[in-house]
């Protein structure tokens, strides 16, 4: 359903999401030096690169230490991202789940008799009433299960806000390229976007009609608005099966994140130190980046969750895997070149793929 004003939103959300994809995957294809196959693939790995894979070694120049520190800026503003996002991710989660409870509940008819009656009303039209009746009933579903994704990704973006400011020790020197500052800007606003896109057009014109109406009629002459909490919980608990399992594979890559998020601040007791250590356990034995690795967990079972209708999150979901494959085995050679002893059976991000 789209509205005017809006109808360009999911088409824009691909090509962003194809922007942003394409010149990783151009990376990794084995492209000729002469054809530019080199530069790109510096280029990307520089405004990639963040933290140990950014900080220039010992043995630079103080020039060329200065060069690389003019286009970055400090890794603590990753806290800007999960601020960016629970900013964009709540508002768009407030503004459906009211246009929801307001127009689609319940989400399931509260009794068959009206149905039946309705039937021997129109007689022959009973299969023309059952079809709209059926399109209404998707439309609600779907409403309701953009809701529930998005309380998914509330819930990430949260945690690590958190984890931000309590579990990481950010290096005084930690940098991070500004590309890559604001790759993750755009992330953090284009992924909760995504989720809500089929939603976003019906749920802004309804808000707007609010808003007029209030500004017309003025405060005393709006109804009361009353919550009914159970109204608003329950649509959610009436979703189906494919909602409850994408949450499932959610927790699970959650709680393996939480774990290896866990280990990685803990390796730097000294919050001003720049030691670096062989982070160990959890799936850290199989693979130099599992928290990547739990991250597209997190996100594939945000897709599984969202019914795979939408073709942003479709776009979302790819670009996670090129994003986080490319840093990830940036993260793997720089942990073969530091450390001598590194072990060698681990993969970079997918055990026994790459």
């Amino acid at each position: 359903m789209e509205t005017d004003g809006w109808p360009a939103l999911q088409p824009l959300l691909c090509l962003a999401w194809i922007a942003a994809t394409l010149p990783i995957i151009a990376a990794a294809l084995p492209i000729p030096a002469a054809a530019g196959g080199r530069l790109l693939r510096r280029l990307l790995s520089a405004f990639s690169s963040r933290g140990k894979t950014v900080r220039p070694s010992p043995a630079s120049s103080s020039g060329s230490s200065s060069s690389k520190a003019k286009f970055t800026v400090p890794q603590k503003y990753f806290m800007h991202f999960y601020v960016v996002g629970v900013l964009a991710t709540t508002t768009l989660l407030l503004a459906i789940w009211f246009y929801a409870y307001m127009k689609m509940t319940p989400l399931l008819p509260e009794s068959s008799s009206y149905s039946t009656i309705a039937s021997h009303l129109v007689g022959s039209n009973s299969f023309s009433f059952g079809r709209v009746r059926s399109r209404t009933m998707g439309h609600k579903y779907r409403v309701w299960r953009t809701i529930f994704v998005l309380l998914l990704m509330e819930i990430q973006v949260l945690r690590r806000l958190y984890e931000t400011e309590h579990v990481f020790h950010y290096s005084p020197s930690a940098r991070m390229h500004i590309v890559g500052y604001l790759t993750g800007l755009f992330y953090y606003v284009a992924a909760p976007l995504s989720i809500a896109s089929s939603c976003i057009p019906e749920a802004a014109e309804y808000l707007q009609g609010q808003v007029a109406e209030f500004i017309v009629k003025g405060r005393a002459r709006m109804p009361d608005l009353v919550i009914d909490s159970s109204s608003l919980l329950q649509p959610l608990l009436k979703l189906g099966w494919t909602q409850w399992i994408g949450a499932v594979i959610f927790i699970w890559g959650s709680l393996h994140q939480i774990r290896c998020h866990a280990i990685l601040g803990s390796l730097r007791e000294h919050k001003d130190s720049d030691e670096y250590v062989i982070p160990c356990g959890d799936w850290f034995n199989r693979v130099s980046c599992p928290h990547y690795l739990a991250e597209l967990v997190i996100y594939f079972g945000m897709l599984v969750a969202s019914g795979g209708e939408d073709i942003p999150v479709w776009f979302l979901f790819i670009f996670v895997i090129t994003n986080l494959s490319f840093a990830a085995a940036e993260t793997h050679k720089w942990y073969l070149q530091k450390f001598e002893d590194y072990p060698r059976s681990r993969y970079a991000i997918i055990p026994f793929v790459c």
